[in-house]
Order: structure tokens, then sequence, then C-alpha cells
């Protein structure tokens, strides 16, 4: 069993190691070109070729959906008490409360831990954050409209595109498919890459704070996403994995958003910091009651 969480585990630290180091050793990485390179076209051709591909239902792959919305809600909802608890602005924490690092760690996790049959139900996991994200993080933040956000996201027709195929049971030409997957091939690794050289580059302060928050968040996001998964009844995988997604630590977006609304950037940067690194260490053991 050890060996087997430590081999998913491993390109995960891995991945992020290399670019946890590669800043430190004082290499240049073009952050912003990476993540639009990323989020533009190697997430949209990830989530076709994963879906695309994938053994799922139109059911399962909507109840997932609604299963994840509603456990993003339900936390958005209780960032008011934890709030209080962490005598907090709500408005900072509703965004680390509500959106796990569900693609830059929590692909690779579910990749190596459940293989390709799981890992259409995480990529739908992640789509799901993302448009929330992309939408009421950008109305939070006042980015813009959310409907131009959502009509400049590649990501959204990949999901409208993959949905299409899965209601009318058609697959891609072989050559689109092939080329799709290739393409998607550098967006897990560069994620991962990508997850370090942030965790690097962060101004950490608060330790004790983000290590409180950590200890609010997990165990009731495991919860709900457990409980609202069971109402639902997805595929038993599906609802594995979903409470694996949930539980990733807060994701690095959060804290790009809070720069820019100028909201206790420098308190959400600990958040993601310390619920990152003891990911490390609760992960194994919900991996181990999972698997």
């Amino acid at each position: 069993m050890l060996a087997n969480l430590f081999a998913v585990m491993a390109p995960v630290l891995a991945g992020a190691g290399l670019g946890y180091t590669w800043i430190r050793l004082g290499h240049p990485y073009p952050v912003e070109f990476v993540t639009r390179l990323v989020f533009n076209i190697g997430t949209p051709a990830l989530v076709l070729a994963s879906l695309a591909g994938a053994e799922i239902d139109a059911g399962s792959f909507g109840r997932t959906m609604l299963a994840t919305a509603l456990v993003m809600i339900t936390l958005g909802g209780a960032t008011f008490i934890v709030a209080r608890l962490l005598q907090r602005d709500w408005r900072v924490l509703l965004a680390p409360m509500m959106y796990p690092n569900t693609g830059n760690m929590g692909l690779p996790v579910v990749l190596y831990a459940f293989g390709s049959a799981g890992f259409a139900f995480g990529i739908t996991v992640m789509v799901t954050v993302s448009l929330f994200q992309f939408t009421l993080g950008a109305v939070l933040s006042s980015q813009g409209s959310p409907l131009k956000t959502l009509a400049r996201t590649p990501t959204v027709y990949a999901i409208l595109l993959a949905l299409t195929l899965l209601l009318t049971d058609t697959t891609l030409p072989r050559w689109l498919y092939n080329s799709v997957e290739l393409i998607s091939g550098f967006t897990v690794p560069l994620m991962l890459i990508t997850l370090g050289v942030s965790l690097a580059s962060i101004q950490v302060k608060s330790l004790s704070s983000g290590v409180g928050f950590s200890l609010l968040r997990l165990p009731l996001a495991a919860l709900l996403a457990w409980g609202i998964g069971s109402l639902l009844q997805p595929p038993p995988l599906a609802l594995s994995i979903l409470v694996l997604q949930m539980s990733m630590p807060v994701a690095v977006f959060n804290y790009l958003f809070a720069q820019r609304a100028g909201r206790e950037p420098e308190y959400v940067a600990s958040l993601v910091f310390c619920s990152t690194l003891l990911s490390l260490l609760y992960l194994p053991i919900l991996l181990a009651l999972l698997l």
C-alpha cells in the first residue's frame, strides 16, 4: 500500500519540486505565458481528449458536475461561519473556501491514483470548479462581465463539444483525436511545474492562520463532498474522486484574484502555501481510504 501511495505522490512532488527548485536557482520562468498556454490550449485539449475518449455516460457526467457545484455553494455558505471563527473578512475567505486546486495538483493525483477511467471524472470536477472560479470569481474581484469571461474561455467550448459527443454517442475522427491527445500531453506536467514556481514565488506570512484555516476546511470539504455525492448517487469511482478533488489544497489562482481585488493577498498566499504543504501529509491518508 505504501509503495502504491508513493507511486501516486512521487510524480506530483517531482513536478512541483522541479518548478520550485528552478526558481530558487534563479532561473526565469514565464508564468503568464505558461498560464495562458495551459488554460487556453492545454486545458481545452485535455478536456476534449479525456472526455471524448472516456467511457462515461452523460448522466454520470451531469450528476458529478451537479454534486461539485452543490459542494462549492455549500462551502461558500460555510465561509461566514469560518470567517467568524478566524475573525477574518468573509470576502477574503470565500474563494479559498470554494476553489480547491483541482487542476495543477488534483488532476495529476487523480491520474496516477485512478488511471484514465477516473481521470474523466477528475476533469469533470475541475472544469466545474473552473467555471465557477472564472465567473463568480471574476465578479467578486471586479474583473468585468462573467458572460464575457465565459465567452472568452476556450475550455467552455471544449466542454460543450465533449457533452455533444457524449449525448450523441459520437467519436472524434481518429486524426483529430490523436492531434488533441498529443497537444494535451504537455498540460499536466506544466501544471505541476507552474505550481512549484508559484509556491516559490509567494511571500508567505501568517503561517499559523494558514494552518488553522486548512484544518477547518479539509474535513468540512471532504464530508460535504461525501454527503452530497452520496445523495446524488454518481458512480462509486466518481464519488471517490469528488471527495479527493474537493479536499485538494487552496488553488493558486485564489492568490492571483486576491492580488487583483486588493483583498489581503499576503494572507491568501499563506492559505495556499500552508494547505499545499499539509496536503503532502493528508493526501496519502485520504488516498489510502479511497483506493
